[in-house]
């Protein structure tokens, strides 16, 4: 595209064409953007009557550019994009308007290279151009004069008289052809090629000499291989005409390659590794408890053999070890979130006697390296052939263009400030290790055999190197454990340059993606642009780099990497900083060394812009609970050195967190946070390290075991779908549904436009969908999402992408209400009814049901055999990702997603009539995110038990306070305004539009209120829960009555879900007869308790 010219404006997302537009508020008012859904194509934006109406400029294969235009109207063809537009000046061409206006290109401001003592990030410049204006001829000939002069001062005599006088000619004739090539678009340097060639020629053929050789060697070390002649030899001759510098590479690899294999294969031959043998990866670790017996404390010890799958009992720490649990009779681990040392612990004994153990440990940290050790021993065990649950070490670390240290051990055991890992999980290795380094100085291969070498000596493995990529000094390094190598495939890496006019790549993002068995995973590790001052600009790069990192699916195309991957992390030296005056450092490091941060967080830029919606949009970030990582004096933890002298003057730096690790998961995903801080003891650079902790929920690569003949098709049915985009586009849209467990991508006919004052466009897709999933098995189709994107029919173009979870649908008809974003940006809603459809079968159990948190409360009952059972009568509630999405705005949580239960009155696709399907569920009081629902506003009070949440400390979006956090999870999040259901959207005609003026980067509901049918939110004064007694049963509060076959005091045996023993002391103890593995419980609660996601122990 000619950049000369004022309409052409490149790369713009759609959203800004149109705000440019609509700033030019005249008829006729056009421009020229690239096209977002094919390739090499424009796209024409032309304002008319406050409408943007879009037209595709295609080349054909003459690469001759054409206009769709209106039918009946002859296709007209031009070589060059200024001739097309000269002609659409004229009036009836086709278009809505002929058109009259450009629209200028808006200028950015680039970022200025920081300057500093330190070695510089840029690649050194050997000479400067002029100032003056120079022709291509006097500039060719500069630049051969200055390497011709350089080489009069070097002592040429050294090497050969050939490739002395090839070396001459090249900077004397071919360096000017090369840089004519360069300038007419041939950035090839032929040149330079043939220069390379000769001096090479003898080197090159002892390549292709020793190149097959080695490949030999390297396929022999192969333990993957089977034995064989493989195609190699071939592959070599191919090759032979590629350059020296590729083939060294290759050459390079090889040796690289080959040397490791030997070493791991000797190594695991004679049982050695690191020069520790292999005996035990995790220790024994003895923990010492309280348990209270009769009113009496009572020392206790608890040993934990995480290899042998033992948990010991003992009254003294080296008394004897005859009573002890194996790991498959240890039933579950209940942690009380009130008492944040408290743990229950449900075994069975030989006998088949279910007991309840309640301890107390010390502090949070050693209930939590306790609980740690418990699910790596069941996990270690476990008879499952594929994991479902395994654990990841994010790090980020901005190096200062300085070595590491010789220690730095503590960032990978999460050591330092924030919320660490206890001592006892030191030798806990992590799946995966994902680690993002800014400003590195080392090599590729330097700095992976570094990492590699600090997990060997920590963990005893070595681990398995997945991916690497670097842009500059900007790097990923990814590593696995050698068990996960074959579950791991479709690995893919890109970078993004956003640096100055965002092509040097001193600031951008690198980035990696894999597929985990049915998991896919994504990690960005980026470096943005520095400077208080500059927060928009890296708002800039963030949406740079959402838009260009080109990782994942290919088929998913549409969607950028905010919904590619079921989990996404993001880490990096972010640059946001604290926004307070420069006459403010004092203070800041003074509120620093008192550990008082929540002043300096509310100021900090990254969660303001969070706040605001302007980046990050829908990402979860743990609670920061250590202090800034930036900017110390090197060799100190112990002084921030806020300013620095410039040519300008000082420049502040205030002590800011610059490093950052942030997530975003699909709906209705297991993901915890186990850590979140920095180091304190590895110093080499102005940046400390951070690093972040996860346990995340996978699927397995299924295989279904029902007979694809016998077994029942599954169905999936989405219907009354409504859309609110935001958007001035004349278009019509339609919806295309996208997911890896559809036979193929589905998509909706035209729906019908309502245009809003507020400029936006509301759009009802009438028809119900029908999509016909892979496999109908319930095992592999809860586990699946359906990825949603409204497109316009003219262009191809999204408007909007979002995602469903099928979990939601598990037990009946649900509707959903998710927020649309594109290109990183909020784009609307879209709200429907979805129904699921599965064969016959049973989800099996999940690693993470094993541990649970449980709310206190006031009612307690006591056991017998002289076990004392002050265990709290809670109602449980599934909590699966209860931190995904926690974006908040004043009183609104927005997590992008929400579903609740359709009005009675409003049939939705293929409900009928008929209610939800029975097991244990009920739908009128809970929603499938584990909220409590309320749809009749009387704001019930409800006891609460949560399934996997945070571990210690739970992750709290901005502005949470400790006394919050029980409240907050009732809460659904209020639908955006017009889209509580279905039917309040059809009624929608009766409601006056709200007259609010239209911005891009938020939606009207959060300064509307919810409509009369959405579903209220506990007030905040009601914070004490409510039990009601077993008198009161079911019908005391207005609620939607129970099914029937799970009405209170009436034991379910049909039920899907699995045992919770939590609940277990429901009933007096006269009356509950002897629990047996094989028996269901009858509950207490009031609200019967919904379906876990996770394994029931038996």
């Amino acid at each position: 595209m000619p950049s000369s010219q004022p309409w052409c404006h490149g790369n713009i997302t759609r959203s800004k064409a149109e705000d440019l537009l609509s700033k030019a508020a005249r008829d006729g008012s056009f421009l020229i953007r690239d096209s977002e859904s094919i390739l090499g194509a424009y796209a024409l934006c032309v304002l008319y009557q406050n409408c943007v109406y879009t037209y595709r400029i295609l080349p054909n294969e003459d690469k001759k550019l054409s206009v769709q235009a209106s039918e009946g109207v002859p296709i007209r063809f031009f070589s060059m994009l200024p001739e097309l537009v000269e002609a659409y000046y004229s009036p009836n061409m086709g278009l809505v308007t002929h058109l009259q206006y450009p629209v200028q290109r808006e200028e950015d401001v680039d970022e200025e290279p920081e300057s500093n003592n330190l070695p510089p990030q840029l690649p050194p410049r050997n000479f400067t151009a002029s100032d003056g204006k120079e022709s291509p001829e006097q500039a060719f000939k500069s630049l051969s004069e200055t390497y011709l002069t350089r080489l009069q001062h070097m002592d040429l005599s050294i090497i050969p008289e050939e490739h002395a006088m090839a070396i001459q000619e090249y900077f004397r004739n071919s360096i000017c052809q090369d840089a004519e090539q360069v300038q007419n678009g041939y950035p090839n340097l032929p040149g330079l090629k043939k220069l390379t060639m000769t001096v090479c020629k003898n080197l090159n053929s002892e390549i292709s000499r020793v190149l097959p050789t080695l490949e030999v060697c390297h396929r022999a070390l192969d333990q993957q291989l089977s034995p064989g002649i493989g195609p190699f030899s071939k592959q070599m001759s191919a090759d032979s005409g590629r350059s020296v510098s590729f083939r060294l590479e290759q050459l390079t690899k090889l040796l690289y390659s080959i040397e490791d294999k030997a070493k791991s294969s000797v190594c695991e031959s004679v049982g050695y590794d690191g020069g520790s043998h292999r005996k035990s990866l995790i220790p024994l670790v003895t923990f010492e408890v309280k348990q209270e017996s009769l009113g009496i404390s009572t020392k206790m010890f608890l040993k934990v053999d995480v290899e042998s799958g033992k948990l010991y009992f003992k009254k003294s720490k080296d008394g004897p070890e005859d009573k002890y649990f194996v790991h498959n009779k240890i039933l579950q681990l209940v942690k009380s979130q009130k008492m944040h040392g408290k743990l229950v612990i449900v075994v069975e004994t030989e006998k088949e006697k279910i007991l309840r153990k309640e301890f107390t440990f010390d502090n949070t940290k050693k209930r939590e390296g306790f609980c740690q050790l418990l699910q790596q021993m069941k996990n270690k065990h476990s008879e499952k052939p594929e994991p479902d649950m395994i654990t990841v070490f994010v790090g980020t670390w901005n190096m200062g263009n300085a070595g590491p240290p010789h220690n730095i051990n503590s960032w990978f055991q999460c050591k330092g400030q924030g919320k660490t890992r206890d001592d006892s999980a030191d030798h806990i290795p992590h799946d995966f290790y994902v680690i993002g380094t800014q400003e590195d100085p080392l090599g590729e291969r330097e700095w992976a055999d570094t990492v590699k070498s600090v997990l060997r000596k920590l963990t005893n493995i070595s681990f398995k190197q997945v991916a690497i990529h670097t842009l500059w000094n900007i790097r990923i390094v990814v590593l696995a454990k050698p068990e996960h190598e074959n579950r791991i495939s479709h690995i893919f890496s890109d970078s993004v340059k956003t640096g100055i006019a965002n092509t040097l790549g001193n600031k951008g993002a690198v980035g990696v993606s894999f597929m985990f068995n049915g998991t896919s995973f994504g990690f960005v590790n980026s470096h943005l642009t520095s400077g208080s001052e500059k927060k928009l600009r890296r708002n800039q790069n963030y949406m740079s780099i959402v838009r260009f990192l080109n990782l994942g699916d290919k088929k998913l195309n549409p969607f950028d990497i905010t919904h590619q991957f079921t989990h996404l992390f993001w880490l990096g030296d972010l640059n946001y900083r604290v926004e307070f005056p420069s006459t403010e450092a004092e203070n800041i490091v003074t509120k620093i060394k008192q550990q008082q941060y929540h002043e300096l967080l509310s100021k900090d830029q990254l969660s303001m812009e969070r706040d605001e919606g302007k980046v990050f949009l829908h990402f979860d970030e743990e609670e920061i609970t250590f202090a800034p990582t930036y900017r110390f004096e090197r060799d100190t933890r112990e002084k921030y050195a806020y300013t620095k002298a410039k040519a300008t003057g000082t420049k502040y730096n205030l002590p800011s967190w610059c490093d950052r690790v942030l997530r975003k998961s699909y709906p209705l995903i297991h993901v915890v946070c186990q850590a979140y801080g920095c180091t304190n003891d590895i110093m080499t650079s102005d940046h400390s390290p951070v690093f972040a902790s996860f346990e995340v929920g996978v699927a397995s690569q299924f295989v279904s075991k029902q007979d694809p003949n016998s077994a029942p098709q599954g169905g999936i049915q989405i219907s009354n779908c409504v859309a609110t985009l935001m958007t001035k586009s004349k278009t019509k849209f339609f919806i295309e549904y996208h997911s890896s467990c559809l036979e193929k991508t589905v998509k909706t006919p035209e729906g019908e436009n309502t245009e809003h004052s507020d400029g936006s466009i509301k759009v009802r897709f009438g028809s119900q969908v029908e999509l016909t999933p892979i496999i109908s098995d319930p095992e592999y189709l809860l586990d699946q999402h359906i990825l949603i994107c409204v497109k316009s029919t003219d262009s191809d173009e999204s408007y909007g992408e979002g995602c469903v979870a099928l979990r939601a649908a598990q037990f009946c008809d649900r509707e959903f209400h998710i927020t649309l974003t594109h290109d990183g940006e909020r784009a609307g809603t879209l709200s429907g009814a979805i129904h699921l459809h599965t064969s016959e079968g049973k989800p099996t159990e999940k690693l993470y049901d094993f541990i649970k948190v449980e709310k206190d409360d006031t009612v307690t009952a006591k056991g017998k055999g002289g076990d004392i059972n002050k265990f709290s009568v809670t109602q449980a509630h599934d909590i699966s990702n209860p931190s995904y999405m926690s974006y908040q705005k004043g009183n609104v949580i927005d997590k992008g997603w929400s579903y609740s239960m359709p009005p009675k009155n409003l049939p939705t696709a293929g409900q009928g009539s008929k209610e939800c399907k029975k097991g244990g569920y009920d739908v009128g009081t809970r929603s499938p995110t584990g909220k409590s629902l309320n749809p009749t506003g009387e704001g019930e009070k409800v006891s609460e038990m949560f399934d996997n949440p945070l571990y210690g400390s739970m992750g709290k979006p901005h502005g949470w306070s400790k006394d919050q956090d029980h409240q907050q999870w009732d809460h659904l999040t209020p639908p955006e305004a017009g889209f509580t259901s279905s039917k309040a959207a059809d009624g929608d005609n009766d409601r006056p539009p709200v007259p609010t003026p239209r911005n891009r980067s938020f939606t009207c509901s959060e300064t509307k209120n919810p409509s009369p049918t959405s579903l209220t939110s506990h007030p905040a004064s009601q914070k004490k829960p409510v039990v009601p007694s077993r008198s009161e049963g079911a019908g005391a509060h207005s609620r939607p009555p129970l099914p029937s076959k799970i009405r209170q005091g009436m034991p379910d045996p049909q039920t899907l879900k699995p045992r919770d023993y939590r609940d277990s002391s429901e009933l007096p103890i006269k009356h509950r007869p002897p629990a047996r593995p094989g028996q269901q419980q009858p509950h207490k609660d009031t609200y019967p308790e919904g379906p876990k996601m996770g394994r029931s122990v038996k």
